[in-house]
């Protein structure tokens, strides 16, 4: 392979009191020394710093010598110049307690001690999806293996072909008007939501839209009501702004509005489609009595549509917003669940007199969501491709989760109860016997075998111990696996 000179020019800090070749050979030693030219970089060809610097060849080749003399630079003419890999500083200085002494790149700089906002000290990382193969009960994801992954790339691929300059050029904070309205078709069909086109913002998935929403209406001190167990990020975005958690607790009707929780609350979070984690769905009148307090106390509802799209029993259930006529619901929703998690791509519909806040809010953060994305999800939707995969995909998680109910009833009698969701991707199993959601947890991993503990979620103690399977991204084969392991777990921690 032939040898290339330097991609890009040097720059250098030359000075005038000194004769050329010295300012080169002082300037290049510096840059080493310091670490900005690294052992084995490749220097740019002697004719190409004589016309940068406007000085004779002769001169760079002086400087070069000289560098290549003490041991700085090393090569010949015709294969290159490099910086040497080992430096003769290096071999000069002592090491003095396991650090050499003078080496300007071994020595730690004492740094100033930064000072950081009081939103810093209260953010904390949100784990990601855990890496590594799919297996047994991993939770929280789809069948990634049976999204028709050619089809979208034929879909963009064609949007590429055809690309305008609008859709290179950007679109409107509250996201490209084609996917907002095909969105509000598709809510007010499939899901009973009151909207028009101009009250949905796309955003990157429900978690931005819950960032957007605490930071335009949660001061620090306000109080939220959540769902207890619940949603762990949705909890972590609202302490983030300094708001006060007040976790509610469940019934089978869903969440419980009663207490002194509820007072002056500015905001209750819900998941009345499929509550989080327990796969409860909330009754009719619970709804109504939610709506009636958020008109009466002014405070506002973030329904997150959780899983919704995928029912497996029971008549479909419409939306909370839907059943709002004071403007109080803040709807949203994630294709990350219903396509793949590296879409980012979700929905948040909006009570028309707050949507400017949120269309000045996102023009001054990330301005809109990817607009190719959105461009090809909109296809993906009006071409009747996103109605498909959803009936398919719902045929085989009902099928997956009948199998799981099944394996349990024969394998795990009287140590794991596992519960009948009508909906969503996984579901709750309730410990038998006195074991623990952390034990179970950890015995389980010791077989290969995932399962979150209900604990995770609940804020205190838990009312009863339990674990959160999914079902949907594994297939009949690992779910039966999956629970002759996870009995023999639940056997050997119920001996310990």
């Amino acid at each position: 392979m032939a040898k290339r000179a330097a991609a890009f020019d040097l720059t250098l800090p030359l000075r005038d009191a000194t004769p050329s070749y010295r300012q080169l050979y002082e300037a290049l030693r510096s840059e080493i020394l310091d670490g900005r030219l690294s052992p084995g970089a490749r220097l740019p060809a002697t004719r190409d710093l004589a016309r940068q610097y406007q000085l004779s060849r002769g001169t760079i080749v002086n400087a070069f010598e000289l560098l290549k003399s003490e041991g700085y630079l090393e090569g010949s003419i015709g294969s290159g110049t490099y910086v040497s890999k080992v430096l003769p500083d290096e071999l000069l200085h002592v090491k003095i307690d396991g650090q050499r002494s003078g080496d300007r790149r071994t020595q730690v700089e004492q740094r100033p001690r930064r000072r950081v906002s009081a939103y810093a000290h209260r953010v904390h990382l949100f784990p990601s999806y855990g890496a590594g193969p799919t297996r047994a009960f991993r939770a929280n994801i789809p069948a990634l293996d049976l999204f028709p992954a050619s089809l979208w790339a034929q879909i963009a691929a064609r949007r590429l072909r055809r690309v305008s300059t609008n859709l290179l050029l950007g679109c409107d904070p509250m996201g490209y008007r084609p996917l907002r309205e095909t969105i509000a078709d598709y809510l007010a069909t499939s899901r009973g939501v009151r909207c028009t086109p101009e009250q949905v913002a796309i955003v990157s998935g429900v978690q931005e839209a819950l960032d957007l929403v605490a930071r335009l209406f949660l001061n620090r001190g306000d109080r939220v009501c959540m769902e207890n167990p619940g949603y762990v990020g949705a909890a972590m975005v609202f302490e983030s702004v300094g708001a006060k958690i007040s976790a509610l607790s469940l019934d089978d009707q869903g969440i419980e509005l009663r207490g002194r929780s509820l007072q002056r609350a500015r905001l209750v979070y819900v998941t009345p489609g499929h509550q989080f984690p327990l796969g409860i769905s909330m009754s009719l009148p619970r709804r109504l009595q939610v709506i009636e307090w958020a008109r009466k106390s002014g405070a506002l509802i973030f329904e997150d549509d959780y899983d919704s799209e995928y029912r497996y029993s029971g008549r479909p259930v419409p939306a909370l917003q839907g059943l709002d006529r004071t403007g109080s619901v803040l709807f949203a929703g994630s294709f990350s669940k219903v396509l793949f998690p590296s879409l980012r791509l979700g929905y948040l519909v909006i009570p028309p007199d707050l949507v400017d806040y949120f269309a000045a809010a996102k023009s001054i953060t990330n301005r809109h969501a990817q607009l190719l994305d959105q461009a090809v999800l909109c296809d993906f939707i009006s071409e009747g491709h996103f109605g498909r995969h959803l009936r398919r995909m719902r045929g085989v998680y009902a099928e997956r989760f009948s199998v799981l109910l099944q394996c349990a009833r024969e394998r795990l009698a009287g140590l794991l109860e596992v519960s009948g969701v009508e909906a969503g991707l996984q579901t709750v199993g309730w410990l038998q016997g006195g074991i623990t959601g952390e034990s179970a947890a950890r015995a389980a991993a010791a077989r290969n075998v995932e399962v979150i503990p209900l604990s995770w979620y609940t804020r205190g103690r838990a009312a009863q111990e339990g674990l959160q399977l999914g079902f949907a991204a594994v297939d009949a084969r690992e779910i039966q696996r999956g629970v002759k392991e996870l009995a023999l777990a639940l056997q050997n921690s119920s001996r310990a």
